[in-house]
């Protein structure tokens, strides 16, 4: 069992989508969750692309025919999960800011993000500010995540968190910038949560840092029992 789920972690990572798609039906017919299927071989497989891209053997053409080769996968997989398997996700809410329509970069963070767990919502490209805050409403996100390229647009991001704030949600909402002209300074300026320089980061900075809030969570409801 074990060698069969890492032949299929190996096929996304060598970028073999028909191998892929035939391993994850072997998974199933050999008795294999499709949980397990998609933890320890599809999304091992996207991780180890991404830390290959991390360590610059592998670029965004590979990076991007891994995730084609996974979301492959998934396809012969998702049907099959248990449906207490696909709850209590936490909703990630991403997009270009309006203004801007490069989104190689967010397309990858959005694969990441997938990999480690999240439930990712992509609006797309040249999104406007107002409709990252209204859909992290309506389907009570925990992260938005804003990607640009473009300095012109970057204000779009100092403008979802004003609508957070006048919304009375910020508190709530984790908000994670990118792209090729953001800095850390920049983030600090219009009080953004996370900015990170890469997709993979991204993703491992949003699960850790949901981790530490849950446990919070967790921490302030155990004294309130206790009060």
């Amino acid at each position: 069992m074990k060698e069969l789920i890492r032949a299929l972690a190996d096929s996304v990572l060598n970028m073999e989508e028909e191998e892929t798609v035939k391993l994850s039906k072997k998974c199933l017919e050999n008795g294999i969750t499709a949980y397990e299927a998609i933890d320890k071989g599809l999304a091992d497989g996207m991780n180890r692309a991404g830390q290959l891209y991390e360590e610059e053997e592998y670029y965004i053409p590979e990076l991007l025919m891994c995730s084609d080769a996974m979301y492959s996968g998934m396809e012969v997989l998702k049907p099959h999960l248990q449906k207490s398997e696909t709850e209590n996700k936490k909703k990630v809410i991403i997009g270009v800011v309006q203004g801007d329509t490069h989104d190689i970069g967010k397309n990858l963070v959005k694969i990441m993000m997938e990999t480690e767990g999240f439930e990712v919502i992509d609006l797309g490209r040249d999104i406007p500010p107002r409709d990252f805050v209204n859909k992290a409403k309506a389907v009570e996100a925990s992260i938005i995540v804003l990607s640009t390229l473009m300095t012109t647009t970057m204000e779009g991001m100092a403008e979802v968190i004003n609508i957070l704030k006048e919304e009375g949600i910020r508190e709530k909402v984790l908000v994670m910038i990118g792209g090729g002209p953001i800095s850390q300074s920049f983030a600090d300026k219009i009080g953004a949560d996370l900015y990170t320089t890469d997709a993979s980061k991204a993703a491992k900075c949003a699960k850790t840092w949901m981790s530490k809030m849950d446990k919070q969570i967790n921490e302030n409801n155990s004294t309130m029992k206790e009060l």
